[in-house]
């Protein structure tokens, strides 16, 4: 029998709130996943970075993240770099992420954009349980390939699905699914000459002011010549915002600004810098 390749990962984090400061209370991880020790803002938010020291992931790989959100905490997460997919002969790569976000907390997840190189194959999900009173801005990203090596819509395929839930009862439900071969996404009417995609979903329960949200982000959109996009309210408790970009530089400066407003509006904090060096 073959060798199966590919590792199994595993991250469990469990955060609580101490004197207006959110801690991280439990860690255990098993490489490829790892964190960085958080680092403590003025808000009382705890900020930290989500890392795969091996660079990337690999056909067969199969990684689960776990963490939980105590009432009233306050995390942003994100990641060091771009998520790297591996070129597989066989198995996809597979990520999963379970995030619950207790009562009054608020959840940021503001990871870089996946790259998928040549011949690989990803299946990724995020599910978030939201407690009352719970709020959340979530960012997912997506580039074209290595556009520097020429490659632009190589891969195998990519399968993406983001489930959040509030109070038990579906909140937003995306699901994704890109296969070059079968459906080029270059097409009239999908990415037409762009070479990234992402969505920004902001999510608050109780929140009445979703109507200045929408015009503050749909003005931000407007400032930026080379990306294109909307943003709309959903059905009940947020609104969601779907771009495309030219390049790395435009999709990073659309992240920066609309998580700013969406930080201000909805969380009532003021904007920082994701340094990321």
């Amino acid at each position: 029998m073959c060798e199966r390749v590919g590792r199994d990962g595993f991250l469990a984090l469990r955060f609580e709130r101490r004197d207006n400061r959110t801690v991280l209370a439990q860690s255990r991880f098993k490489l490829p996943l790892q964190v960085l020790t958080p680092v403590d803002l003025d808000d009382g938010t705890a900020y930290l970075m989500l890392l795969n020291p091996t660079g990337g992931l690999v056909g067969g790989d199969h990684l689960l993240t776990r963490i939980v959100q105590e009432s009233g905490t306050r995390v942003c997460i994100t990641t060091p770099s771009a998520t790297r997919v591996y070129r597989t002969a066989a198995q996809p790569a597979v990520h999963e992420m379970l995030i619950d976000v207790g009562e009054g907390a608020s959840l940021e997840y503001l990871p870089d954009h996946v790259i998928p190189h040549a011949g690989s194959d990803l299946r990724q999900s995020l599910r978030v349980e939201m407690a009352c009173k719970g709020r959340a801005i979530i960012w997912d990203a997506l580039a074209a390939g290595r556009l520097a090596r020429g490659e632009r819509w190589d891969f195998g395929a990519l399968e993406s699905h983001i489930e959040i839930r509030l109070c038990g009862r579906p909140l937003f439900i995306n699901r994704t699914r890109i296969n070059p071969l079968q459906r080029p996404p270059e097409r009239l009417g999908l990415m037409e000459g762009f070479s990234y995609m992402a969505s920004l979903a902001v999510l608050a329960d109780g929140f009445s002011g979703w109507r200045e949200v929408i015009a503050s982000i749909g003005s931000q959109l407007k400032s930026m010549p080379h990306v294109l996009g909307g943003v709309s309210l959903l059905a009940h408790g947020g609104c969601l915002v779907r771009l495309v970009a030219r390049s790395a530089s435009d999709l990073t400066l659309a992240q920066a600004r609309l998580w700013s407003r969406a930080r201000e509006l909805v969380l009532g904090l003021a904007s920082f810098d994701l340094r990321k060096y």
